[in-house]
């Protein structure tokens, strides 16, 4: 993607704690985009999206103007060939959302997008460099669990879904470890001057 900006991807899998590097940076007063919130805007706001949504799963799929979340999940539970299909409507509007996002941005500080789905929206072609953070299992189950009020074996579904990161070619791969021990603002402040962790 052509842009002036250097674009930096906060990516993990579920409860490893990419919100709270989040929250660090936009307090240092960085401009991070949200993927996971963004999308689900989008498919309220975006006539595109819920014109192929509608074609494709039914009306229903929408109430007046909002989407039907329970309808669209029970839709794409357990059928990964309908996932598939609300991917490539979704996946492709929030990769433009974010291009034009970035244009947006007049100062030439980094930005940052936070996903946990990054190689499967192909985001991966977009970004300088790719913030890793990570967990052990056991504290991430906790975190979602705490969070979520959700059960353990819920929380393990979820995580064996996630496609792990394999490494982003030709992309740097920096880890965040966030498992509430080892202090994080250090490891953001050494990863933003550009010294990896």
């Amino acid at each position: 993607m052509a842009q002036q900006h250097r674009i930096i991807a906060i990516t993990g899998g579920i409860g490893a704690g990419k919100s709270v590097v989040s929250s660090i940076l936009r307090v240092a007063g960085y401009h991070v985009y949200d993927c996971d919130s963004r999308a689900k805007q989008l498919m309220n706001t975006s006539a595109a999206i819920k014109q192929s949504l509608i074609e494709n799963f039914g009306a229903d799929v929408y109430t007046g103007d909002r989407l039907n979340k329970p309808r669209l999940s029970n839709i794409i539970f357990n059928d990964p060939i309908a996932l598939q299909l609300v991917n490539s409507i979704v996946h492709p509007a929030v990769r433009l959302d974010i291009e034009q996002w970035a244009q947006e941005q007049h100062d030439q500080a980094p930005l940052f997008i936070e996903t946990a789905i990054l190689k499967e929206a192909s985001l991966d072609t977009m970004v300088d460099e790719v913030w890793n953070v990570t967990a052990p299992i056991e504290t991430r189950i906790e975190r979602v669990v705490r969070r979520n009020a959700t059960t353990r074996d819920k929380v393990i579904e979820r995580i064996n879904n996630q496609t792990p990161l394999t490494g982003c070619e030709g992309v740097k791969l920096v880890e965040i470890i966030n498992d509430g021990t080892t202090p994080l603002l250090p490891q953001v402040v050494k990863a933003l001057k550009g010294q990896g962790v």
